[in-house]
C-alpha cells in the first residue's frame, strides 16, 4: 500500500500532527504525555522565537488515508553562522514500526533540506539541541524526565535501516541527594569557593526578567565550545525561563557571583535544576481542561525527584573547582526541600570524560543514552 507523506496545512493538520504520538504509545506505562498546547506553541513558525532564525516543515505519513508517522524538516541559520556549515535537522519523529514508513520520513525530511543548501541531515532535535533532542536507545525501563525524550524501542532500528549513523550519543546519570557524600564535597567545594573569590546565591525572583538576561550572557560564553552548541537568542531564552519560571524553585537555580576590582558583582556560572514535572503531566494525559489541571496541581505535590539541566561556569574558572561547589549546593537545598528520590543529570556529551569521571566519583551512575544520528547528502 502506497505512502503519502505531505505538508501539514492549517488548523486542523496541525492537530493532526500534534496528536499522532498518541496512536503510536497506546497504553505505554513509561511514555509522558506532552501539553498538547505547549506542543503547539513551539511549532507555531509564526509567533515562537526559534523561527526568526530558522526554517521549518512539518509532515504527515498516511496509508489509506490514516496517519502512520510524522517529521519536521529544519534548516537552523543559527547554528550554520555559528558552526560555518550547512546542516539540515530533524526532528518530532514518530512512526509506526514499518520500515518503509520511516523511510518516506526522512526521505521527504531530506529532499526538504537539501533543497535548501544542506549538506547533512541530523537529528532528532526538536527543533534545536536547546529542546529536547536525541533518541532513546538505552534506558527503556523508566519514565523520561522533565524536557527529555522518550520513544519505542524500535526507533533506532527505523533510523539505521533508513541509512542515519550515530554522530553522537548523550548521557544521563543518576544519584540521589541521601547517597551524596555532601560533607566531603562540601568540604572540598568550599575550599575550591573560597580560593576562587565565588560566592552562590539563589536566584532573584524579583528581578528575574534581569537575572535571565545575565545568565543567558554567560550561557552562550559557557556552551560555546560543546559540541552542537548553538546560541539561543535573547528572545528564546526569556520564553524558555518564563516557561520555567511556572515550576522551578528559586533555591534550585544558583548563581555564582565574583567581585570585579570596581566592587561589582559579575555573574561567572549558574546551576539550573528543575523538579521533575514530568509526575504531574503523565496524570494529566496532555491536556488541561476538563480535569488535566487539577490532576497537574494535585500530583506535583507529590515530586520528590528533581533533573538538573544547566551546570556550568565560564572559561577561566573551569578549572578551579566552582562546579563542585554548584554540585554540593544543589545537593544540600535537594535535600531541606524534600527531593529524596532521583537526581538526574542530564544531559552530557559522551566525549566530556572531565564532567562523567567528576559525577562518578560523587557516585552517580549512568542510566539512560540518547543518540543523534546523521546522514551525509552531499559526497
Amino acid at each position: 500500500m502506497a505512502i503519502e507523506v505531505s505538508a501539514i496545512s492549517g488548523k486542523s493538520g496541525l492537530k493532526e500532527f500534534v496528536k499522532l504520538p498518541w496512536s503510536i504509545y497506546g497504553s505505554d506505562p513509561h511514555w509522558v504525555p506532552p501539553l498538547q498546547i505547549a506542543v503547539k506553541e513551539l511549532l507555531d513558525k509564526a509567533k515562537h522565537p526559534f523561527y526568526a532564525n530558522a526554517d521549518a516543515e512539518f509532515f504527515i505519513a498516511r496509508r489509506d488515508g490514516k496517519a502512520v508517522g510524522r517529521i519536521a524538516a529544519i534548516v537552523d541559520r543559527n547554528h550554520d553562522k555559528f558552526h560555518e556549515e550547512k546542516a539540515g535537522f530533524f526532528g518530532f519523529f514518530e512512526s509506526i514500526d514499518d520500515a518503509e514508513v520511516a523511510r518516506a520520513l526522512l526521505g521527504k525530511a531530506r529532499e526538504w533540506v537539501e533543497a535548501r543548501g544542506a549538506e547533512f541531515l541530523r537529528g532528532p532535535v526538536n527543533p534545536s539541541t536547546n529542546y529536547e533532542c536525541g533518541l532513546l536507545v538505552e534506558g527503556y525501563d523508566s519514565s523520561p524526565m522533565v524536557m527529555m525524550t522518550y520513544n519505542p524501542r524500535y526507533y533506532p532500528r527505523l533510523l539505521e535501516q533508513a541509512g542515519l549513523r550515530k554522530v553522537k550519543d548523550l548521557y544521563s546519570f543518576v544519584n540521589t541527594a541521601d547517597g551524596v557524600d555532601v560533607q566531603k564535597i562540601g568540604r572540598v567545594s568550599d575550599r575550591a569557593m573560597k580560593r576562587a573569590g565565588v560566592t552562590i546565591r539563589p536566584v532573584n525572583m524579583k528581578d528575574f526578567q534581569g537575572e535571565v538576561s545575565r545568565i543567558w550572557d554567560v550561557y552562550n560564553a559557557a556552551w560555546s565550545r560543546n559540541w552542537g552548541f548553538v546560541p539561543m537568542t535573547k528572545e528564546e531564552f526569556y520564553l524558555m525561563g518564563k516557561e520555567m519560571k511556572q515550576i522551578l524553585n528559586p533555591e534550585m537555580v544558583l548563581i555564582g557571583e565574583t567581585a570585579s576590582e570596581d566592587g561589582k558583582s559579575r555573574m561567572i556560572g549558574f546551576a539550573l535544576a528543575l523538579p521533575d514535572v514530568n509526575v504531574a503531566l503523565k496524570p494529566a494525559n496532555g491536556r488541561l481542561l476538563p480535569t488535566g489541571l487539577l490532576k497537574i496541581l494535585y500530583y506535583q505535590r507529590k515530586i520528590r525527584a528533581v533533573r538538573v539541566i544547566a551546570l556550568g561556569v565560564v572559561e577561566e574558572f573551569r578549572t578551579t573547582g566552582v562546579a563542585a561547589g554548584f554540585y554540593a549546593a544543589l545537593v544540600r537545598n535537594a535535600r531541606r526541600l524534600g527531593y529524596h528520590q532521583e537526581c538526574e543529570m542530564s544531559w552530557i556529551l559522551e566525549d566530556n570524560v572531565l564532567m562523567t569521571r567528576s559525577l562518578e566519583l560523587m557516585g552517580a551512575k549512568r542510566s539512560k543514552t540518547y543518540r543523534l544520528y546523521q546522514m551525509e547528502l552531499r559526497a
